[in-house]
């Protein structure tokens, strides 16, 4: 495994992560979600990552069970608040009372004494950014927190909370964790490059465009029985890339990635570790055999000739309009 400091920090992380997003603690049983976590570990990942929202807190269960047999300073941990986790009014977004109280759950959840990385799942529009940072800032005097960061920020709202961070001295936010792969690219706009200002390194999930950069789904056929988009319906993710041009240009690219001797999924890893500002790409899975397929990216170098191969491919998608 090759690791990377995430941001400004000194923390380093694996640079293929794994997280526990729509398998650990619903589609997945919990047996293979510990086998995937543990074939994980085996092969030097050392970033897990979580959200309390994630099957409704039953995921930072199955994760922090899996990780007890290992050593707590040997892993980074990472979880997330933002989300509902009740029908109060209260029980949602990044006030000072939901962050400590969601907190705490999810330390409770996890089994452990601390959380690496606490992340803001999305920014809260009801919440002064200030009274979000001092929250998360006393969880780190407290030592119930390391590190802190953020999810599916822009890049204005990244600005604005290290320029108020900054104004009141507190400890900077190190992390975003933003959608990036092929086909969503928004990050390369602005987003990056304020993170790169500011000190923030990303932790990219869906770096896979949920399934179909494995190469599972085809051009012209049906969806297959076992996967994710026919057993899921509740993911409408999945469905803004299941469009023709889309696959047709996913199956271009399965090409091109077996002109190197590399899977398309192991391509697709390279193609969003190729970004210095990016720390560790996030991986899902469902059976230990694709943790130990993936991992295998690192090890890909991608020449200028195959990135500019890439984009003439990437090109062909004329528009896309993810569905979040």
């Amino acid at each position: 495994m090759k690791y990377r400091k995430l941001g400004n920090s000194g923390l380093k992380v694996s640079e293929i992560g794994l997280g526990s997003w729509l398998t650990y603690g619903t589609a997945t049983e919990a047996q293979t979600a510990q086998e995937c976590i543990h074939k994980a570990y085996e092969l030097g990942i050392n970033f897990f990552d979580s959200a309390n929202a994630y099957n409704n807190g039953e995921a930072e269960k199955v994760m922090g069970d899996a990780l007890k047999a290992y050593t707590r300073n040997s892993y980074v941990l990472a979880t997330k608040v933002f989300f509902p986790m009740g029908k109060g009014p209260n029980d949602r977004g990044l006030s000072r009372k939901h962050i400590m109280e969601q907190c705490e759950a999810s330390l409770k959840r996890l089994g452990t004494d601390y959380i690496d990385l606490y992340q803001c799942h999305r920014f809260d529009s009801d919440t002064p950014v200030e009274e979000t940072l001092r929250a998360l800032d006393d969880l780190t005097a407290q030592g119930k927190v390391l590190y802190t960061g953020i999810s599916e920020w822009t890049a204005v709202q990244i600005k604005d909370a290290a320029a108020t961070g900054n104004r009141l001295g507190l400890r900077p936010l190190i992390s975003n964790q933003p959608i990036y792969n092929m086909f969503e690219r928004y990050i390369e706009q602005d987003v990056i490059q304020a993170c790169e200002q500011e000190g923030l390194g990303q932790v990219v999930f869906s770096p896979l465009a949920q399934g179909v950069l494995t190469g599972k789904y085809k051009p012209g056929q049906a969806i297959p029985s076992d996967s994710r988009a026919a057993n899921d319906k509740t993911n409408g993710v999945i469905n803004s890339y299941l469009r023709e041009d889309v696959l047709q240009v996913a199956a271009k690219l399965e090409q091109l990635a077996s002109s190197i001797g590399a899977s398309l999924s192991q391509f697709a890893l390279a193609w969003v570790l190729r970004q210095p500002n990016v720390s560790s790409a996030i991986i899902g899975s469902s059976r230990p055999g694709q943790v130990e397929e993936n991992v295998k990216a690192i090890d890909i170098e991608l020449t200028d000739e195959l990135l500019a191969q890439t984009e003439a491919i990437l090109a062909e998608v004329k528009h896309f309009a993810p569905m979040r």
